[in-house]
């Protein structure tokens, strides 16, 4: 079978970060990045709103152009930065043969993030979701992205989750770290939330105008809107991962945008698996003045 070298295979590390080995068999080249001063990055940790952030993105750079936006899959008009897998183009080598300006899909916690991208002032969007939310997103994009081992029942994926063991790392120090980095770089980051966006769609993406310094027509935000919702998305084969081989993604198992809610976690999470997530939780982010809505 196509890509079975990569099937349910254990994870490396890569700088003590957790990551898939091929990803860090590509590490080096990725490192190395040129980024150009009018890439516009979108960090996320994983499952946090990102191929979302992607086709909104996509949707401004083409003015609201629906058709331009189906010309190709989302991974293709967004190339994922660190992404390397037998036989395909990696991230940086799909980079490379894009036309400037480009957007660029990175989920590197901060820390890792090539630095040509702060030394061209390179704008930055990353979005944060809630931690409830993304462990259980997480957890059906492991079961159907086989590149991830087995994650077992949702009880012992959350101890990985919590041990910052899954792929990525910690979702505490990622969010945290990104945080903390965008008070250095105040007009360089722009950092939303993913419940936020759910609200209130139409002043997230004022806000992303606003920072990218760009003015579009009233109607053109409409389109954006519709365009990008999770219903328009999930039918739309450019940006659902439907196109991607099902030996690597099965959707029979999960879609890849399976609800795109904020607040599912209460439909999985036990009483005691609460408890213990929120004991867990303050911990790691006490003193922090990142605040979360666990629902909207």
């Amino acid at each position: 079978m196509e890509h079975e070298e990569l099937i349910r295979q254990d994870l490396g590390s890569l700088h003590g970060i957790p990551l898939y080995k091929s990803f860090i068999e590509g590490w080096p080249q990725v490192k190395a990045f040129q980024a150009r001063p009018d890439d516009l990055l979108i960090s996320t940790y994983p499952k946090s709103g990102t191929t979302w952030l992607s086709e909104i993105m996509d949707m401004i750079y083409h003015d609201g152009d629906v058709e331009k936006c189906r010309r190709d899959a989302i991974f293709n008009r967004v190339p994922f930065l660190e992404m390397k897998a037998p036989r395909l183009p990696s991230g940086v080598e799909q980079l490379e043969n894009t036309p400037s300006p480009r957007l660029v899909k990175t989920h590197l916690p901060v820390q890792l993030l090539p630095t040509s991208f702060w030394d061209k002032g390179c704008k930055i969007i990353y979005m944060a979701r809630n931690a409830k939310d993304v462990v259980i997103s997480y957890y059906y994009f492991y079961q159907m992205a086989k590149i991830h081992p087995d994650p077992g029942t949702l009880a012992e994926f959350l101890e990985t989750f919590m041990a910052g063991k899954a792929a990525y790392g910690s979702w505490y120090d990622h969010v945290q770290g990104w945080w903390e980095k965008k008070k250095e770089k105040e007009k360089q980051i722009l950092y939303l939330f993913y419940e936020d966006m759910k609200k209130d769609p139409r002043q997230e993406v004022q806000k992303i105008l606003q920072f990218l310094g760009k003015k579009v027509a009233e109607g053109t935000v409409d389109r954006i809107l519709h365009h990008t919702s999770f219903q328009e998305m999930k039918k739309n084969p450019a940006a659902n991962y439907e196109t991607m081989p099902t030996a690597l993604m099965d959707h029979n198992l999960s879609p890849f945008l399976r609800k795109g809610i904020s607040g599912d976690w209460k439909n999985h999470f036990t009483v005691a698996q609460n408890e213990r997530f929120d004991q867990h939780y303050q911990k790691y982010m006490a003193g922090s003045d990142l605040h979360f809505q666990m629902e909207v």
